[in-house]
């Protein structure tokens, strides 16, 4: 099958081609936009990651190029317009899981960091200062870490958070009884919003999940609470967290996601002059550390997303039931 991939990166070469047997992929470093969906011509089937904006218009083009599956190399669909698609005819495939652990490793890594300052560490000892001032965290140990949402990557934070010895409270639709069996307490959105020390999101990106995390609920948290995010950028309405960080009700924020991600991550800025008002207001807080959707980024990660992906092609061409079908 002839595929044009989209926000292609080196890695994502690598890794596909490691895999990839029969498919002719064109790789293509754009973002898959109303501006240059023109690349799929030819092409049977497009690969697109989360920063892909497919809004209709993007969708009519590709099934008037003759596109008909849509192939996302990661779980969130947020990004697709899926009643479009339908309307269309053109099939949604996604990669339901990869390495939940890579996801919730990282959210562990963002919260230690922040915790115990091992970033200003760093960069104090490589320039001879080896004072300890300001470098003051806290134990983990017994403190209560909020967990909201519990699939795949949530549940494998939960059970990390445990292995700690803190107190894991949580919160979804449906309670996760291995986790209840394991000490974790399911409790309603405000109860956890208001008892933890720690919140850590891994919900999906909904109409009812958007900006959750806003004026209201931060009004609820905890004085000086930590608050880390690797699900999606929209979770959290970021004026409303710069707010909160001005006036101390946020004493920690972790950041692997940002809800305009999509002109500045996964890019090189470092000799552009960023006009995101907002990020650059965060960044400028010593008590907030940012990664650029890093979660994911582990060799066994990598390695899923491309044999799933691939697989997902495969079934599709051989007419067989798509397993990870969103549509």
């Amino acid at each position: 099958m002839k595929i044009a991939f989209f926000s292609a990166k080196l890695y994502d070469k690598e890794f596909f081609d490691r895999f990839n047997k029969s498919n002719e992929i064109h790789y293509y470093e754009a973002a898959l936009t109303e501006q240059t969906v023109n690349l799929v011509s030819g092409c049977s089937a497009v690969c697109v990651f989360v920063n892909d904006k497919l809004n209709a218009t993007v969708i009519t083009g590709l099934k008037n190029a003759g596109v008909q599956l849509i192939a996302l190399r990661c779980a969130g669909f947020n990004n697709v317009d899926l009643n479009a698609a339908k309307a269309n005819n053109i099939s949604v495939v996604r990669v339901p899981a990869y390495s939940p652990h890579a996801v919730a490793e990282h959210a562990v890594a963002l919260m230690l960091t922040l915790n115990r300052k091992t970033h200003k560490a760093y960069n104090r000892v490589r320039e001879s200062n080896f004072s300890l001032d300001r470098l003051t965290g806290f134990d983990l140990y017994g403190k209560t870490v909020g967990v909201i949402g519990t699939g795949k990557i949530g549940s494998a934070f939960c059970e990390i958070m445990l292995g700690f010895g803190c107190d894991v409270i949580a919160f979804d639709l449906i309670a996760n009884k291995q986790l209840e069996e394991k000490g974790v307490s399911y409790l309603p959105l405000i109860d956890v919003v208001q008892q933890a020390d720690i919140i850590s999101l891994h919900c999906p990106l909904t109409e009812q999940t958007k900006h959750m995390i806003n004026k209201d609920t931060i009004a609820m948290m905890k004085d000086g609470v930590m608050l880390i995010n690797t699900s999606r950028g929209a979770l959290v309405e970021t004026s409303d967290a710069i707010k909160a960080l001005k006036t101390g009700k946020i004493g920690y924020l972790g950041l692997d996601v940002y809800e305009q991600e999509e002109t500045l991550f996964f890019n090189d800025l470092s000799e552009n002059i960023i006009q995101d008002d907002l990020i650059m207001r965060l960044l400028s807080f010593p008590n907030v550390l940012i990664t650029a959707h890093q979660g994911f980024f582990t060799e066994e990660a990598l390695n899923q997303i491309a044999q799933t992906t691939l697989a997902n092609i495969k079934a599709f061409e051989s007419k067989e039931p798509l397993k990870n079908a969103v549509v």
